[in-house]
């Protein structure tokens, strides 16, 4: 069964996810303070973590950090309408998505099994690399899909899940224009929705962890009003 951890204080709310999300096959736990939170979710063997960014004890981003240091489970914050700094910084700092409150349930669901459906196809993925062992190389860029790990120049380069999957994708098509919409079906396993600048976050702290192509030139360029492209033009020196 699927375990989700819902960490928000407002207990109303917990019970509300509970019974939607019981009611749509998901076992629920609810934890209402942030330092209990970033244990319990370090603790129980979680499918995903819903996390609110304002908690008593310790906000959001904290215990999002505190999860990152040893766990990969993904996590959807509840950030307050309207605030794209929330949005911006839970993204930066490896939360796979989030969703501005007030929500509809229905649409959290429609995010979680939207990131359920990416975690199962990166690790579908992964299994196949096993055999197959099929490295990604454009340029200074090494991907290896077997142990989903990246080397630029051979030294090694931390991402998270999702950037991991937005990289894969970007060398997958390097060369070619990859429209937002696609991007974020195929990175973050759902459609664009209006106002959504999740995927240019993503593609932001792509950039600075894999710095500059030789010449200063970005190596993931923009395409205004169309999307991105992963150039080839590099001397891979």
């Amino acid at each position: 069964m699927n375990r989700i951890l819902v960490i928000d204080d407002d207990i109303e709310l917990c019970e509300l996810l509970t019974d939607y999300l019981s009611g749509e096959g998901f076992e629920v736990e609810t934890v209402n303070h942030g330092g209990q939170g970033a244990q319990q979710a370090l603790a129980g063997d979680y499918t995903q973590v819903v996390l609110d960014v304002m908690l008593p004890g310790m906000n959001g981003f904290d215990v999002l950090r505190k999860i990152r240091e040893t766990s990969k489970v993904p996590v959807i914050m509840l950030t307050a309408r309207g605030d794209d700094i929330d949005r911006i910084v839970g993204l930066e700092l490896g939360a796979d998505d989030y969703l501005p409150k007030p929500f509809n349930p229905r649409e959290l669901i429609a995010r979680i099994r939207a990131v359920q459906r990416r975690s199962e196809a990166v690790n579908n993925k992964a299994e196949t690399a096993q055999s197959k062992n099929g490295e990604l190389m454009v340029g200074d860029v090494t991907l290896c899909p077997a142990n989903r790990s990246v080397k630029r120049s051979g030294a090694a380069v931390e991402l998270t899940s999702v950037e991991f999957t937005l990289l894969e994708v970007l060398l997958r098509q390097a060369g070619e224009v990859i429209s937002r919409e696609e991007l974020v079906e195929k990175a973050l396993g759902r459609r664009l929705s209006a106002y959504d600048r999740s995927i240019d976050v993503h593609v932001s702290a792509l950039r600075k962890k894999l710095g500059k192509q030789c010449g200063n030139e970005e190596r993931i360029k923009t395409i205004r009003g169309i999307g991105y492209l992963y150039s080839r033009a590099e001397s891979g020196s």
